[in-house]
């Protein structure tokens, strides 16, 4: 893959003698959305962990654009956005001063106004983290991660708790970055998530990726094998439903 923005061969991680990654390889290419499923146990985080030089590598590499992670870990943060599960912020810190505060860390010079606008908080930049509601502060979370332009963004369960309408617009977000040239890798839990943002996905299960592809050539795989279950079309479900009596709108 020609293409590749990151590369993983061989990834290890091992914990009281058990490999928690074992041996896993694949690669990403630049400008997709990439999703890492698998069930809790399965290696995901601490998979991402090590990508994000969280993590000591125990065996195998990791080349972020080009750029060993063991080797030079301060060179792959630089060009790296991390959004974690949970957002953390000073209660008593104001909107604007997080981002300028996050934007110094990178030596760099931001527009508050525009990076809270993007992300649909230039209304609140004057609030207090204290202030967010959970959609809001993983909205913020994810603005803070885009202050220095990263060439790939992380994102760990990002709609975890979100109601419908924060769980929506995040997927706009997404795609929203994806579309400005950055690479994004995600994990979630949310099946329908991965299948309507993802371009390919990885399935991890004790510590190994048993299945790597497109979701629509994924399903087709499994119907190939003569999976059948209950044919019901429904144009509409429940969170639409939900939705569209109480509006596409944010609620914050």
């Amino acid at each position: 893959m020609t293409d590749a923005i990151l590369k993983v061969k061989n990834l290890k991680k091992v914990y009281d003698n058990k490999p928690a990654v074992d041996g896993i390889s694949f690669e990403v290419k630049k400008g997709e959305i990439f999703g890492i499923l698998g069930p809790n146990g399965a290696g995901k985080t601490t998979t991402l962990e090590m990508i994000e030089t969280l993590r000591e590598v125990d065996g195998g590499s990791i080349l972020v654009n080009g750029i060993n992670v063991a080797e030079r870990p301060n060179e792959v943060k630089q060009i790296i956005g991390v959004q974690p599960q949970t957002a953390a912020f000073q209660d008593k810190q104001k909107l604007s001063e997080i981002i300028e505060m996050f934007a110094a860390a990178y030596g760099e010079k931001v527009n508050v106004q525009e990076f809270l606008d993007d992300v649909q908080l230039g209304d609140k930049i004057n609030n207090y983290a204290e202030q967010l509601s959970g959609g809001q502060r993983q909205r913020l979370s994810i603005a803070a991660a885009l202050v220095h332009s990263p060439k790939v963004f992380f994102l760990d369960e990002p709609t975890t708790g979100l109601d419908p309408q924060a769980r929506r617009n995040l997927w706009d977000l997404v795609r929203f970055i994806r579309d400005r040239g950055v690479t994004v890798i995600l994990t979630t839990h949310y099946m329908d998530e991965a299948e309507l943002l993802c371009d390919r996905v990885a399935i991890m299960d004790n510590g190994k990726i048993i299945s790597l592809d497109k979701p629509s050539n994924l399903i087709k795989q499994l119907l190939g094998r003569g999976f059948k279950k209950e044919q019901k079309v429904e144009q509409a479900n429940l969170e639409d439903v939900f939705i569209d009596l109480t509006g596409k709108g944010l609620r914050d």
